[in-house]
C-alpha cells in the first residue's frame, strides 16, 4: 500500500521546514532509515528519515521549497502502484486543486515550487531562521529582496541590511606586544585563580559616620584624608582582631603572620601593582595616606623598588573612585585574602527604626578555602563592619 511522505513537526517550536538537500528522486528504492531530506528548521538542519520500505512513486517537494507542517514531501509504495488517491487528499503547494479525480496516467512527478503562487502569490519564500529573525526584530519580510534559490530570504538577506538599517565600516586592528608586567600579571593571576579556591562573602557597611569622621579631620589634618586611608586602618584592626586571616597557604603548612602587611592595588598605564604598606596596624591614618601617597606616585611613576612591592599579608583593591558599587578581586599570592572596595552611595536605609537617607559601602572578601573557611571570613568582615561605623577607633 502506498504511504505518503509528509513534514513533521522536528522540534518543538517547529512551524514550517526547508527543504536544504533532496535525497531522493522517483524510482529510487529506499528502506526504513534512509534520509529522504535535509530539512531546516528554526533551530537546526535535521535529517528527515523515512519510515518506509519501497519505491519512491512521487516526489513532491524539490531543493529550496520551504513546507509547512503536514505538507507532502513524496509518496513511496510498490513499483507500478496506484497513488492517485494520496494525491487527491494533498495539498501539494500550490496545487490545491478542485480535482475530483485524477488518473495514474495524469500524474507527472512535481516539478514547480509549491510556493510559488500560494495565495496568489501572497505568501513570502523564506528559510525558517530568516522567519524567526524576522518576527524578534519586527521586519516585514515582503519588504526584503531575497537572494536565495527563487528568490528565497535567507539570514544573510536580514544581516546584510534587508529591511535592518546597517552600517558597514572598514576593518581594522593592531597588535601590542605584551610587556613583561602584563605577563607577570597575567601568570600571577592565573596561578592564583586556577590553584586558590576561591569563594566570596559581601557586606553593605554603613558609612555615615566614617564619612563625617573623614570630614572633621580634613578640617584640621594638614595632610588630607581619603575615604581609602580609612579603610585601610580599619582592614588593619580588623586583621589584628582576626589573625586567622592574615595567613598564607604553603602546601605542607599554613603560616600565620603576627605582622600585618597590607598590599594596595594601583593602576598604572601597563597594568596592576601593589605596593606594599608595611606594619599599617601601627601607623596613624595620616601616616598611611602620606606613605600611601608617596608608593601610589612611585607607582605610576614605575619608581617602586621590588622592596616596596614585597611582603604582602593582605591585599585591598578599591574600585570606588570610577563609581563601581561593587566587584570581585583575584587572590593577591601569597595572601589567603584580598578585599574588594566599591563605591560610597547615598540611599533609603532603615536607620533606628526610620527610613533615612545613608551612605553605604559594599566590599567584598575573595577567600582561598583552603585556608580560610566561610565563618572565619565573616568574623572578619564584622570586625571590620564596627570599625568602620564606629571610626573613633581609627584614632587610637
Amino acid at each position: 500500500m502506498a504511504e505518503a511522505i509528509r513534514l513533521g513537526r522536528m522540534t518543538d517550536t517547529m512551524e514550517e521546514g526547508f527543504v536544504a538537500e533532496l535525497n531522493v528522486k522517483t524510482g529510487d528504492k529506499i528502506k526504513s532509515g534512509d534520509t529522504i531530506a535535509e530539512i531546516e528548521t528554526d533551530k537546526a538542519t535535521l535529517p528527515l528519515e523515512s519510515y518506509f520500505n519501497g519505491t519512491i512513486l512521487y516526489v513532491a517537494a524539490k531543493k529550496g521549497d520551504t513546507l509547512l507542517i503536514g505538507e507532502l514531501i513524496a509518496i513511496i509504495g510498490k513499483e507500478g502502484e496506484d497513488y492517485s488517491a494520496l494525491l487527491v487528499k494533498s495539498e501539494v503547494g500550490s496545487q490545491k486543486s478542485e480535482v475530483k479525480t485524477i488518473t495514474k496516467e495524469e500524474v507527472q512527478p512535481a516539478t514547480s515550487n509549491p510556493q510559488a503562487a500560494t495565495n496568489s502569490g501572497l505568501r513570502v519564500k523564506a528559510s525558517p531562521l530568516a522567519r524567526m529573525i524576522a518576527k524578534e526584530k519586527g521586519i516585514e519580510l515582503s519588504n526584503v529582496k531575497g537572494t536565495g534559490e527563487e528568490g528565497r530570504i535567507t539570514k544573510k538577506d536580514l544581516e546584510s541590511g534587508g529591511g535592518v538599517h546597517s552600517f558597514t565600516g572598514k576593518e581594522n586592528s593592531r597588535d601590542v606586544r605584551v610587556s613583561q608586567m602584563r605577563k607577570t600579571i597575567a601568570k600571577r593571576l592565573l596561578e592564583s585563580k586556577n590553584s586558590a579556591p576561591h569563594f566570596y562573602l559581601t557586606l553593605d557597611i554603613n558609612m555615615d559616620n566614617a564619612v563625617s569622621i573623614r570630614t572633621q579631620l580634613n578640617n584640621v589634618l594638614p595632610t588630607k584624608i581619603s575615604f581609602n586611608d580609612i579603610v585601610v586602618k580599619a582592614v588593619a584592626i580588623a586583621l589584628r582582631q582576626n589573625p586567622n586571616v592574615n595567613c598564607s597557604w604553603l602546601g605542607d603548612t599554613i603560616r600565620y603572620y603576627d605582622h600585618i602587611h597590607i598590599g594596595i592595588a594601583v593602576a598604572v598605564e601597563d597594568g596592576l601593582l601593589v605596593p606594599v604598606l608595611k606594619f599599617a596596624d601601627g601607623k596613624t591614618v595620616q601616616q598611611i595616606s602620606t606613605e600611601t601617597k608617596l608608593l601610589a606616585k612611585k607607582a605610576s611613576a614605575k619608581k617602586l623598588l621590588p622592596a616596596e612591592m614585597e611582603g604582602n599579608t593582605f591585599t585591598i583593591s578599591n574600585l570606588g573612585m570610577f563609581g563601581i558599587e561593587e566587584f570581585t578581586a583575584i587572590i593577591n599570592p601569597p595572601d589567603a585574602c584580598i578585599l574588594a572596595i566599591g563605591a560610597i552611595r547615598q540611599e533609603p536605609s532603615v536607620v533606628n527604626g526610620e527610613i533615612k537617607i545613608a551612605s553605604k559601602m559594599k566590599v567584598t572578601l575573595s577567600c582561598d578555602h583552603r585556608v580560610v573557611d566561610g565563618a572565619t571570613g565573616a568574623k572578619f568582615l564584622q570586625s571590620l563592619n564596627n570599625t568602620l561605623e564606629n571610626p573613633v577607633t581609627v584614632l587610637l
